[in-house]
């Protein structure tokens, strides 16, 4: 085994658009090089929890969230691999400049590290009060336009990256270059004082803002830009179908995301280097991952989609990139085994020889790295809270929305307090009213505060609705684009058998049963 992990989550990164897995458009040398070099490149590798916090939460605690609540905490009953890793006295560093996770329901996900460096700036991180006054000029980023035009108002998240852009001068003072450097310089400086101990990099790019400094700016633009830079995409169904976007500003929003990603791929070499340089790589198994991938205009049932708007995981979001350094494992090789974001925490607590102490649903890939076995799992279930649940054979994916409405939905939760009570101007947690009642988690014994939602209630932030009796399932070893939704073929009958399996294994709610009609 080995005696170190370093972990390295890009947040939003696109598969298909990596070099390694065979995209074209950008530029991703280091990510590339280090997947024939030195990892294991999986090619079945799908989300769980959806989005940004849910995902962390499968990675740091094993356990799927999706199906009992949208995004929060680590709860009371959960011990995540850091405080495990802590309790056996192995140093666990966290390096990040993702605001989400030092924020109201996110905030302590951080906590349970040995210790973490915050590099601020990054999103609507509220790092600064007002713009450096020094600054001549404006960083002229545009950061408005979208909440103006799909919202019709102002809100605070893009303000917060407006007061922190002012204090970017070179590209080392982005938030993401600053990561990468911080994470090589622990590599340098840290490791030669502990025996054991892990990494975990939780770099925000190439998540939006799509704002890169000159050299990167408009490299990918065919022409010149004229207008107005756009950094923040929309999140919607038919940006461009609708109106919303026309369809340079699409080009555009684009060309902006690949300049970021071949950016902080640039950064990614540092790590690179310091892994090098300070001989680990025969010690240290190195993870290169993300929560999800980003719609960038990929077209879904006719309307190109942006963000992570409320559809089923269409594979440019839910079919993600996992890379894996493993010491004595020759590089450039292909695992085509089914995973998921939970297999990471059951990778961790196999490497360094810890239990959770709670309820957990990963499978080790250990087996599949060493080539002691070729499959670790039958199925893979993922989806947003109160939305769509998905189930994946790796060959076929299922996606059943509501049968009728959205109900009945409950929330389970002991962190009330510290859920997102508002973020950016969303409603975010509604208190629990009369209807509460205590319960317990499946695999506890400990009371948890089940809160039930009915029509016509205000649902938590980032609550989908699904829309009723819109199932979705693909062959994607013949349809890989998602073009013929076989809903109705003899094939339906045994996935909706294999969701009621994966659910009766998660032991997840009476009410996802039910309002899924699975009962």
């Amino acid at each position: 085994m080995p005696r170190n992990v370093v972990v390295i989550l890009l947040d939003s990164l696109n598969r298909h658009d990596l070099g390694c897995y065979g995209g074209r458009d950008f530029a991703t040398p280091h990510l590339d090089r280090f997947a024939a070099a030195r990892a294991t490149r999986f090619t079945r590798h799908v989300t769980g929890s959806l989005p940004c916090m849910p995902a962390r939460h499968d990675i740091l605690c094993g356990a799927l969230d999706f199906l009992w609540k949208p995004w929060g905490s680590i709860e009371l009953w959960e011990r995540p691999v850091t405080a495990a890793l802590r309790d056996e006295a192995i140093p666990t560093m966290l390096i990040s400049d993702h605001p989400h996770l030092f924020e109201t329901g996110g905030e302590n996900y951080h906590t349970d590290f040995f210790a973490w460096d915050y590099q601020r700036g990054h999103e609507g991180d509220a790092w600064r009060t007002h713009p450096d006054p020094s600054w001549v000029g404006s960083p002229a980023v545009g950061a408005s336009w979208f909440y103006e035009r799909q919202a019709g108002r102002t809100i605070d998240l893009e303000r917060g990256y407006d007061r922190s852009r002012t204090f970017f001068r070179a590209e080392a003072d982005f938030p993401g270059p600053r990561v990468m450097a911080a994470a090589a310089d622990w590599l340098r400086r840290a490791t030669p004082h502990h025996d054991r101990w892990l990494l975990f990099v939780d770099e925000f790019d190439p998540h939006e803002p799509f704002d890169v400094p000159a050299p990167w700016e408009g490299m990918y633009e065919d022409d010149p830009w004229a207008g107005e830079r756009l950094i923040w995409p929309p999140y919607a169904v038919g940006g461009v179908s609708k109106g919303l976007l026309s369809e340079a500003e699409a080009r555009h929003l684009r060309a902006n995301y690949g300049a970021k990603v071949s950016m902080i791929d640039h950064w990614f070499g540092r790590v690179l280097a310091a892994l090098d340089e300070q001989e680990l790589w025969d010690t240290t198994a190195v993870v290169v991952c993300t929560d999800h991938g980003h719609y960038l205009g990929d077209v879904r049932a006719g309307d190109d989609l942006w963000g992570k708007p409320g559809v089923p995981q269409y594979e440019p979001l839910g079919h993600a990139p996992l890379l894996v350094h493993w010491p004595g494992v020759e590089g450039g090789g292909a695992c085509d085994a089914l995973t998921t974001g939970v297999d990471l925490h059951a990778t961790l607590t196999d490497v360094f020889g810890v239990t959770a102490g709670h309820r957990t649903h990963g499978r080790s890939l250990v087996p599949l790295l060493t080539g002691e076995a070729t499959s670790i799992r039958d199925w893979a279930i993922g989806g947003v809270w109160g939305n769509w649940v998905q189930v994946t054979d790796g060959r076929r994916k299922y996606a059943r929305a509501p049968v009728g409405d959205p109900f009945p939905l409950s929330m389970w939760s002991n962190r009330w307090s510290t859920m997102p009570l508002h973020l950016a101007g969303v409603d975010g947690l509604p208190p629990p009213d009369g209807r509460a009642v205590l319960d317990t988690m499946p695999g506890t014994d400990i009371p948890v505060i089940r809160q039930p939602y009915a029509p016509g209630d205000r649902l938590p932030f980032w609550a989908g609705h699904g829309h009723a009796d819109q199932h979705h399932l693909y062959d994607l070893d013949v349809d890989p684009d998602e073009g013929e939704n076989r809903v109705g073929e003899a094939a339906e009958a045994e996935l909706i058998d294999l969701l009621r399996t994966s659910l009766v294994e998660l032991e997840a709610p009476d009410d996802q049963f039910e309002r899924l009609g699975l009962s």
